[in-house]
């Protein structure tokens, strides 16, 4: 345990490091949060606004029954702030939480502007300082930065590749095709939530023969060699590009993102072959990002390429998609599940650059480093939440695989141990067999740590 230490640096304004900031800060630490935007930009970023969502606006599904909605359940017992101004910020998303993304970065950078603790700091960091850290830089952690990380480790940093989706103008779109409703119906979910562009056969196989040949953004020597396989899994698999998860078959995007079920087209009364859904981005309704569609496709080619959907023949697109590096390091090696440098005990990693993927799972361990950087600066036990809990769950993922195949991974159910006895149904009720026995370890974990 470190013990006898007041201040804490924390490397990276994202959503990891804001949350690491804002939970050491409430617990009497004084916090210095540095964050390079706008002095540096990143090349995806738009803002320089702290945890702007710079790929989907969408933080997953809220039901409880849901791997994600557990992640959700455990957070607000945690007292997330990111969490609360996500809420504060929802738009409609049937049943997942998704934000207007400049209202929740305008929100969460006014509560750290504010917190009497907090300090920002708008430099780049190009060497990892002394003394209690919490390196939360990102996916799109600078070059030099990541040069440092990889002397200090060791170990050569590893690469992936993900992708932004396009946004679309509510007004370009031609509701006298599209339509509105929603996959899935209930209780919980408004019909309306999303707009559907319907695709018959023809038009499918046309789009898709498009989408395949059409040409692609250059990639920096670097990248391209990654890409031609010296790295094999260079993409993430959890965020494809359209055109490549096309690639591997014709047929592969309607059983995936354009799969059309339980959708009716209004003007025939049938299911259309394929639809490509569009989701709310702001709360002023105007804008709407074709869900699913990250794309590396060049701007001139998703223009056009795009517009052979039926209903976007007019599109105008407020944001093209792109394709951007990520960064993250050998976690299994280098991590213990409390996200302390397994070298240097005052060093902690969190948010995508120690493995986790998705908005809440680096809100999750964006959380728990700093609650473990406020317990070691008070020589205090830091906490390794168990297994059957999702956070714990994706900490010991990210610090347990195996390197060979270890990408960042997102909140699902097979992460965690397995349930002690079988449950009768199907998944809906296995998955309220884990969030009950979550929570119930959750709470025991946490009432006897604070005891």
């Amino acid at each position: 345990m470190v013990g006898k230490m007041t201040s804490l640096a924390v490397i990276g304004g994202g959503l990891a490091g804001c949350e690491a900031a804002w939970q050491a800060a409430e617990r009497g630490l004084d916090v210095v949060l540095y964050e390079m935007r706008p002095v540096r930009t990143t090349g995806a970023h738009l803002t320089a606004d702290l945890a702007e969502l710079v790929c989907s606006n969408s933080l997953g599904s809220a039901l409880p029954y849901r791997a994600s909605g557990l992640l959700k359940l455990e957070l607000a017992r945690l007292g997330s702030m990111l969490l609360e101004a996500a809420q504060t910020a929802a738009v409609p998303a049937g049943t997942a939480l998704a934000v207007d993304r400049n209202r929740f970065a305008a929100s969460v950078t006014e509560r750290i502007k504010s917190h009497p603790r907090i300090r920002i700091v708008r430099e780049e960091v190009t060497r990892i300082p002394g003394g209690l850290c919490i390196v939360a830089s990102g996916p799109l952690t600078s070059d030099a930065f990541a040069q440092n990380i990889a002397a200090l480790t060791g170990e050569q940093h590893l690469f992936f590749f993900d992708a932004i989706a396009p946004i679309v103008a509510r007004e370009t779109i031609d509701m006298s095709v599209a339509f509105r409703g929603s996959r899935l119906r209930g209780a919980t979910v408004a019909d309306d939530d999303y707009i559907n562009c319907p695709l018959d056969k023809t038009e499918y196989y046309a789009f898709i023969d498009e989408l395949v040949a059409g040409e692609r953004m250059p990639l920096r020597d670097l990248e391209a060699e990654i890409l031609s396989g010296v790295r094999a899994g260079a993409y993430f698999e959890g965020c494809l590009p359209i055109e490549v998860l096309a690639g591997r078959g014709r047929d592969s995007l309607a059983f995936g993102p354009m799969r059309p079920i339980g959708l009716v087209d209004p003007r025939t009364g049938r299911r259309p072959f394929a639809v490509v859904q569009l989701r709310q981005d702001n709360l002023a309704a105007t804008l709407y990002n074709m869900v699913g569609f990250q794309t590396s496709l060049k701007y001139g080619e998703q223009k056009r390429i795009f517009r052979l959907i039926p209903g976007l023949q007019r599109a105008e697109f407020t944001r093209y998609g792109q394709m951007h590096r990520n960064t993250y390091v050998s976690s299994p090696i280098l991590i213990h599940p409390t996200l302390q440098y397994r070298r240097r005990e005052d060093l902690l990693f969190a948010g995508q650059i120690m493995g986790v993927e998705g908005y809440m799972g680096n809100i999750a361990t964006g959380l728990l480093a700093g609650i473990n950087a406020s317990r070691l600066a008070h020589g205090e036990e830091p906490w390794v939440l168990p297994p059957t809990t999702m956070i714990g769950a994706l900490c010991h993922y990210a610090t347990h695989a195996d390197l060979k195949d270890f990408q960042p991974m997102k909140a699902n159910y097979g992460i965690l141990a397995p349930l002690e006895s079988p449950v009768r149904g199907g998944k809906v009720e296995r998955g309220r067999a884990y969030t009950e026995r979550a929570l119930g370890d959750l709470e025991a974990y946490v009432t006897l740590a604070l005891a």
